[in-house]
């Protein structure tokens, strides 16, 4: 008898370029450009971190160094960004790293995107506990802008 083995595809939606799930877990890949421009974008919350399309970046209050501890299911809520980093417009690139595995850090912070958020300029995931801990948009600085 002979057999023919079928491939499976699902579809993916992908956040955004540069959007990936943490290795590991079920995968969001989308092709990477040479590098992920992220920039600052102003709203009422103030000025905060986005990334290539415009959607806002996130820290998550209970990554306490760059490791990252948003993966699994969290990771499919919370997309983090990966990629090789560029600093746009207001954005300090002595404050931008890399994890190993492959996701952006700002000031130490894992930067991830919320998948709710589908345009660019919202901040739906402001101040949301989920996942064991709040989630807050990101200042120039680098550090969390709590209010909203």
């Amino acid at each position: 008898m002979n057999k023919r083995l079928i491939p499976l595809v699902l579809p993916l939606a992908a956040v955004g370029a540069g959007a990936a799930v943490v290795a590991g877990t079920a995968s969001t890949a989308v092709a990477k450009s040479s590098s992920t421009v992220i920039s600052t974008r102003h709203t009422s919350l103030g000025t905060f971190l986005v990334g290539p399309n415009g959607h806002a970046l996130y820290l998550f209050a209970k990554d306490k160094t760059s490791t990252v501890t948003c993966t699994g299911a969290c990771a499919k809520v919370w997309p983090p960004l990966t990629g090789t980093p560029k600093a746009g417009k207001g954005v300090n690139s002595k404050l931008l790293g890399v994890t190993k595995t492959h996701v952006i850090t700002y000031k130490g912070h894992p930067l991830y995107y919320y998948i709710t958020d589908t345009k660019a300029g919202q901040v739906t995931g402001q101040h949301v506990d989920s996942f064991g801990a709040e989630w807050y948009v990101v200042s120039p600085s680098g550090s969390a802008i709590t209010k909203g």
